[in-house]
């Protein structure tokens, strides 16, 4: 029988090791981490669990759906986000939920609307022109050019604009107007129900998935030797395999190959992330958290995104509490402030946005992840094609969000699991 090695057991992994056993395969998995679940794994402290930065599912796909379903019973929540700025609450998206600003700057931002400049998709070179040529620039100055460094860690006119998609909401002047009035009802997010476990957390959804794997904690990855095909771990051990399936960061997983290009290790030293800090908070009181979850604009405040565990699913807290876990993101190769500045500044500003009061606060945890997401500057796809290509090459079939470096919601990368494991049972005959 053949030796799959799968390398992550994160979503991606524990799809990818759930399809290869049901298809009869041998297989093992091998997490650095000790325990499962990666990016959708999660802690508990004090009775307060909170997961690895935010997670819903919005999955379409009738297999996967049922596959989470059948892992644990599931909360359907109406998105109704909020957007904080200058002091004020905005509903999301703020673009056509102007209600609540002055007159003055409502007028900006209706007059720069009306007036943006239209261009056809293929003339528009980045990002920020992107913003500007939906929005004008009053709103993408002070909305979206904010956060995008706040979430991003860089300037608009870094990033390119594939990756958008529907993520991003283009009102008509109609909406506009409505929302300038008036508090719209509507809900207008681009997923009209975010489901959630009622139990056990977001990695929940995986608990059929990862039922009967051989999943092996704390096994990091020190050598991957491609001609022999031995994966060499920090303990000193060794796992010997037919088919090797990695979910490893394409960053780090060149530097476990020997005798690599130079032109491999430019282009996987130029792919651009983001790394993260989770600030998580438990409050003894039931009614802290007012919004499944909110953005935040302003930029003395660090954390750009934060919400609220225990509206997910009560399980997440002990009884009459409620809890917040606040996100904040950096690029990689800037400077990364110490964690107790980050811990200060974002209970400070809550407190000054008058989300709670330090007397609440039962829990406080600050945890931080080197890879939280993938930044799509202009060269991404250049020098993604040339890390990926060199390592199928060796035979490695790498997937997932950072082993395929794309933008993967939960269901895309649980999706893609099963998708390398066709391929494999296909080279395979």
């Amino acid at each position: 029988m053949r030796k799959n090695v799968v390398l992550g057991a994160g979503i991606t992994g524990i799809s990818a090791g759930h399809h290869l056993r049901l298809n009869s395969e041998d297989v093992v998995l091998y997490e650095k981490n000790d325990d499962w679940g990666g990016l959708c794994g999660n802690f508990t402290i004090g009775g307060f669990r909170f997961d690895k930065f935010v997670h819903f599912s919005f999955a379409q796909d009738e297999y996967v759906v049922n596959t989470f379903r059948n892992s644990v019973d599931m909360y359907e929540h109406v998105p109704f986000p909020s957007n904080y700025y200058k002091g004020v609450w905005l509903r999301h998206p703020a673009q056509n939920n102007l209600a609540p600003l002055s007159s003055n700057e409502k007028t900006d931002i209706i007059y720069d609307f009306v007036n943006r400049e239209v261009k056809d998709v293929s003339e528009i070179k980045d990002y920020a022109e992107w913003l500007r040529c939906q929005y004008g620039n009053y709103f993408a100055e002070n909305f979206p050019f904010r956060y995008t460094r706040k979430y991003w860690g860089v300037e608009p006119e870094e990033l390119e604009t594939k990756w958008v998609g529907n993520r991003m909401y283009t009102p008509d002047l109609r909406q506009v107007l409505n929302g300038a009035f008036e508090t719209q009802d509507e809900c207008f997010y681009y997923a009209k129900v975010m489901k959630y476990p009622k139990k056990g957390g977001f990695r929940a959804i995986l608990n059929t998935s990862r039922e009967g794997l051989d999943i092996r904690l704390n096994k990091s990855v020190v050598k991957i030797d491609t001609k022999a095909k031995i994966v060499s771990f920090a303990d000193g051990t060794m796992a010997e395999y037919d088919n090797l399936i990695s979910t490893l960061p394409l960053p780090e997983i060149v530097k476990m190959l020997d005798d690599v290009p130079d032109e491999v290790l430019r282009a996987a030293q130029d792919l651009k992330y983001t790394s993260g800090y989770m600030v998580s908070l438990g409050f003894n009181k039931p009614d802290i958290a007012k919004y499944l979850w909110f953005y935040i604009y302003d930029e003395d405040i660090l954390a750009s995104r934060v919400y609220s565990p225990n509206l997910k699913s009560a399980d997440n807290v002990p009884k009459g509490c409620s809890s917040l876990q606040a996100e904040i993101f950096f690029a990689n190769g800037s400077a990364i402030p110490d964690k107790e500045l980050v811990l200060k500044n974002t209970v400070d500003k809550l407190v000054e946005m008058q989300v709670c009061k330090p007397e609440d606060i039962v829990v406080k945890d600050i945890r931080f992840e080197k890879y939280a997401n993938v930044i799509f500057d202009k060269d991404i796809y250049k020098n993604r094609e040339i890390v990926l290509e060199y390592v199928k090459s060796l035979g490695i079939n790498s997937i997932g969000r950072f082993g395929k470096w794309e933008y993967m919601w939960t269901h895309q990368a649980y999706a893609d699991g099963m998708s390398v494991v066709k391929g494999a049972l296909a080279n395979a005959k």
